[in-house]
């Protein structure tokens, strides 16, 4: 069984790569846990997990295990928003000690966060674990997985290798997660590591499943409901979905290949396999049997249309304009995410990115049988 307790005592682990792993609790760090024991059998996994008000850390660890029966598998008690990571003496040093590979996944993802709370997670959490990279003497890589939003309000094609051009930002979860890159990008010489950047990640490509409603999923609940058809948006906005089955499987490799050291990946659908939202909307549209979306230019939406539906709507409906202002910018984009560098390194390993339209229908049946996560869906009937 897996070690479940605070590994700041016991024996020493003897295996030749151990894996230190942030946010693991998270959407993408559960799939990652289960991608790196897989395709890793002799290495060991030691996760950096937080207390949450109602569970220890160890009670969350063991979910993140779940039925995986390894034993590699080490939690401990962390927290990157602390100095040393919040870790205790004996902990501290036996990670430092035995890392061979980093992997920092966690964050915050919220929207609405002040920039002093993002702040507090996503540059001086990474500054903490960048710290404890530096006192890792066996570390081969520090892979920081942030996000291709931190091209902000940009347009047009983004370079995997362009950071700060003087783009503005939509809120402080992008500003912050360039702050955090950046941080990174100045260690990369006497740190080896690679930046990984995700674009907006959704369920598994081969089931649909997904354990996380957000982002996309919030617009497509409120469609398929009927309460609401208006998007303040252009129906040629390009959004970049990548299943959370490829960002694991990609996240996974780059982290043990040498060529990828010092490089940023886009981890993202690319002009290849991206889509438009007009055609997200009518597949959408014809799956729910609803009538297809009105598009509203958004400068006329929400300078004129919003404040008035604000004083006249109640109830649920209203509630849609309130959760929906911090999509906005979402339905409005016009760039692509250049991925020469993904296409280089993992193509040759069989890791590409699927087109969206492949795959979009089975998140959609998803949501339905899981009644949009309230239920259970067997792993036998989500296929």
């Amino acid at each position: 069984m897996m070690n479940l307790k605070d590994n700041s005592e016991g024996k020493r682990i003897d295996h030749p790569e151990v894996i230190l792993v942030t946010g693991a609790t998270g959407f993408v760090g559960k799939h990652l846990v289960r991608e790196l024991l897989e395709r890793h059998p002799v290495a060991r996994l030691a996760l950096l997990v937080r207390a949450s008000r109602d569970k220890s850390a160890q009670e969350r660890g063991a979910e993140i295990a779940g039925k995986l029966d390894h034993g590699r598998v080490d939690v401990y008690a962390g927290d990157v928003s602390l100095s040393r990571c919040g870790l205790e003496d004996a902990a501290w040093s036996r990670i430092t000690g035995e890392a061979t590979r980093v992997i920092h996944c966690a964050a915050t993802v919220r929207f609405d966060h002040t920039l002093e709370e993002a702040r507090a997670i996503n540059v001086e959490g990474t500054r903490r674990m960048l710290e404890l990279a530096e006192a890792a003497p066996n570390l081969k890589c520090f892979a920081y997985v942030g996000t291709a939003y931190v091209a902000g309000a940009r347009t047009g094609l983004i370079r995997e290798d362009e950071l700060d051009v003087g783009q503005g930002y939509r809120n402080t979860y992008e500003r912050t997660k360039a702050e955090a890159e950046a941080l990174v990008r100045s260690k990369l010489r006497s740190i080896p590591g690679v930046i990984l950047r995700p674009s907006i990640v959704v369920g598994d490509s081969r089931t649909g499943a997904t354990s996380s409603f957000k982002m996309l999923y919030w617009p497509l609940k409120i469609f398929s409901r009927r309460l609401w058809r208006t998007v303040p948006g252009y129906p040629d906005a390009v959004l970049d979905i990548v299943p959370v089955d490829f960002v694991a499987s990609a996240v996974a490799q780059l982290t043990f290949d040498e060529a990828a050291l010092g490089e940023t990946v886009h981890l993202c659908a690319g002009p290849r396999a991206s889509a438009k939202l007009g055609e997200l909307a009518q597949r959408a549209a014809e799956f729910f049997h609803v009538l297809g979306p009105r598009y509203v230019d958004p400068r006329l939406f929400f300078a004129t249309v919003r404040p008035l539906l604000m004083l006249i709507l109640w109830g649920k409906k209203r509630r849609v304009l309130v959760d929906g202002q911090a999509y906005r910018e979402y339905f409005t984009m016009r760039m692509e995410f250049d991925t020469a560098n993904a296409e280089r390194l993992l193509r040759p390993a069989g890791i590409v990115a699927p087109q969206v339209l492949d795959y979009f229908e089975r998140l959609l049946e998803f949501c339905v049988a899981s009644e949009w996560g309230r239920k259970p869906v067997p792993a036998e009937q989500a296929k």
